[in-house]
């Protein structure tokens, strides 16, 4: 997908406050603590059309609202994704903005969870 230079700008400077990592390294991270949770940001009709498995669904557009609600515990490791990894960007930073001090967003997103041999559902 070819973003515009005005998106582009605002991630990547999102970027520098915002931990990344690779598909791998997120799975080391949910192997090795149990309590940490995947958490797709897309859209609703993305959610519907293919999810990692595992994964819960809080989409990027109500995450600000609802993220106290869904995971209460600020200490809790939550490791977003969105289609490749712009918009997990940007809800880490409105995450981490909030309090929640233990967030990071998966490089290349849920086209890189796929790639990596993540197992997927749909509806």
């Amino acid at each position: 997908m070819q973003h515009s230079p005005g998106f582009l700008k605002i991630v990547d400077e999102t970027r520098t406050r915002v931990k990344e990592i690779t598909p791998a390294q997120a799975q080391e991270r949910m192997d090795a603590n149990a309590k940490a949770v995947l958490v797709d940001v897309r859209e609703d009709t993305e959610w519907i059309g293919g999810h990692i498995a595992e994964a819960e669904h809080l989409g990027k557009g109500i995450l600000e609202r609802d993220i106290e609600t869904t995971f209460p515990d600020k200490d809790r490791e939550l490791l977003l994704y969105c289609g490749g990894g712009f918009r997990s960007v940007l809800s880490c930073d409105a995450a981490q903005k909030m309090g929640y001090a233990n967030v990071h967003s998966i490089q290349d997103g849920y086209k890189g969870l796929v790639a990596a041999g993540w197992p997927t559902a749909q509806g």
